[in-house]
């Protein structure tokens, strides 16, 4: 009998609620200029979901993380993590959007969407059933579709929702393909199920299984934006709400990890796949090309968004090592959730930017560390924290992400290689982040402050909080991390 635990269930009664109620309400009230209104809504149904799930942590009425159940939707660790780092992003893009959308129309389906790709995304990481996961993943990337070209009258919005829709209508086909592959293999769309299935496959149906782990790799892999995979992220973040953006780069990534996990581990743990020099390869190739691409950018967006490409190289050298190393995985958590914070934070910051000086192009944020020092402060820690610069909590995770391609060094002769890799590739990144530095901090001695979104400010201090605060200490995260981490073996299921 399929059963569906208690946290997912209240988030989405929640998030659900609220979500469908805006629209409804914005049609009773038929007020003008009550925008922050259907912000404050969502901001407290996000706060309220953020709050209950912590809660479960507290009380320990959370399970350790288990990959697979005999349950739809399952209420471990696992899920909770990811849960906890999109909601902080989706936090962050409706603060972010107080200014942004005060002088836009139709606030309330705006927060409504928002709120509902929060439900796919969070559905995405307790899912435990290949058709309950597609259903969050649908209900998660049809909003964004939809939020991404939000604002109808900009041509580059439009392409950028345009583009975005095809791949991801493209990517969702490939997803369906693999599990009706699954689907005939074992007769369950049960993840658990699969997997015992697929130990048990005759040797003659192997290439069908080994098919439909490559056709979910390459459907989660658009979200994750590995390459060759990532073709529509730089147009799609350039046109997008740049509070939207944010969602994007920070949180419908995470739930593409959270999903491909389960797969990977499908793939190296069940069909005892040597997929780790072909991961490794990807890796090396992702963060490579998003780096070498990200200097040549001059929009602040586009720069970003192949940023984003790169990391998701780094966060794979994780999942590629994570069979010969206990840290391979728990790396690879521990950067999803930095991620989260650092990419979410520096997209808000680039809201601000846009909503106070409607400026994205680098050469005009000349002077920008006088004229707004608290967005561009939490702007420069942020992208440190992503370069990797110690002591931001981004250090920690890069650190054990390196850590791991050397502790599997043992089994894998090539895997220091990827160590090597990331630290040339972090130390590229840093030629860009160091120009949008010089521009803000060491050009335009003569720009006069202008007053920042107090929305922006807000996240901007929680940001720099939090990566300096768990940078300096970085203990409480890394436990967090470690009872998170599930194992990798097929006894994990109950």
């Amino acid at each position: 009998m399929l059963e569906i635990t208690s946290t997912p269930l209240v988030l989405i009664a929640i998030l659900g609620t609220v979500g469908i109620i805006l629209p409804i309400i914005s049609v009773v009230r038929k007020e003008k200029g009550s925008n922050s209104f259907y912000a404050v809504i969502a901001f407290a149904a996000l706060i309220a979901s953020m709050a209950y799930v912590g809660y479960e942590f507290l009380n320990n009425n959370v399970a350790s993380s288990a990959l697979f159940s005999e349950d739809v939707l399952v209420n471990d660790a696992f899920g909770g993590f990811f849960a906890i780092a999109m909601l902080i992003v989706a936090l962050f893009t409706t603060v972010g959007s107080f200014n942004y959308m005060r002088k836009q129309n139709s606030p309330a389906v705006y927060y409504s969407l928002i709120l509902l790709a929060t439900i796919g995304m969070v559905l995405v990481a307790y899912s435990t059933d290949l058709v309950m996961l597609f259903v969050a993943w649908e209900l998660m990337s049809i909003p964004t579709y939809i939020l991404v070209g939000f604002m109808k009258k900009n041509p580059t919005s439009n392409e950028a929702a345009l583009k975005y829709f095809l791949f991801g209508a493209l990517s969702s086909a490939i997803i369906v393909y693999g599990i009706s592959i699954s689907y005939g293999l074992t007769g369950s769309t049960n993840i658990g199920e699969v997997i015992e299935g697929y130990s048990t496959l005759d040797p003659s149906l192997l290439p069908l299984g080994l098919l439909s782990v490559g056709l979910f790799i390459a459907g989660f892999g658009f979200k994750m934006g590995l390459v060759p995979f990532h073709q529509w992220l730089p147009d799609t973040y350039e046109g997008a709400p740049s509070p939207v953006t944010a969602l994007l780069a920070a949180a419908t990534k995470k739930a593409g990890f959270a999903a491909s996990i389960r797969i990977i581990i499908l793939g190296m743990v069940v069909l005892n796949l040597d997929w780790t020099l072909a991961l490794g390869i990807i890796a090396v190739m992702t963060m490579t090309v998003g780096n070498v691409a990200a200097i040549m950018q001059k929009n602040l967006s586009r720069m970003l968004a192949y940023s984003s490409i790169a990391h998701a190289g780094y966060i794979l050298i994780g999942l590629a090592v994570a069979p010969h190393s206990s840290l391979g995985l728990q790396g690879s958590l521990y950067q999803i959730f930095n991620h989260a914070v650092m990419k979410g934070a520096a997209f808000i910051a680039i809201a601000g930017i846009v909503t106070t000086l409607a400026v994205t192009h680098i050469d005009k944020l000349a002077g920008l560390g006088r004229k707004m020092p608290i967005t561009a402060l939490g702007m420069i820690i942020s992208l440190f924290a992503l370069a990797g610069v110690p002591p931001l909590s981004g250090f920690w995770s890069k650190l054990m992400l390196f850590g791991s391609a050397l502790d599997a060094s043992s089994a894998l002769w090539w895997a220091p290689w990827l160590a090597i890799a990331g630290v040339l590739n972090s130390a590229l990144s840093l030629a860009y982040y160091g120009w949008i530095t010089r521009k803000m901090y060491f050009e335009g001695e003569t720009e006069k402050r202008v007053k920042e979104p107090k929305s922006i400010v807000a996240v901007m201090i929680f940001s720099i909080i939090f990566l300096v605060g768990f940078g300096v200490y970085p203990e409480p995260l890394i436990q967090f991390v470690e009872f998170a981490t599930p194992a990798l073996s097929v006894g994990t299921m109950p």
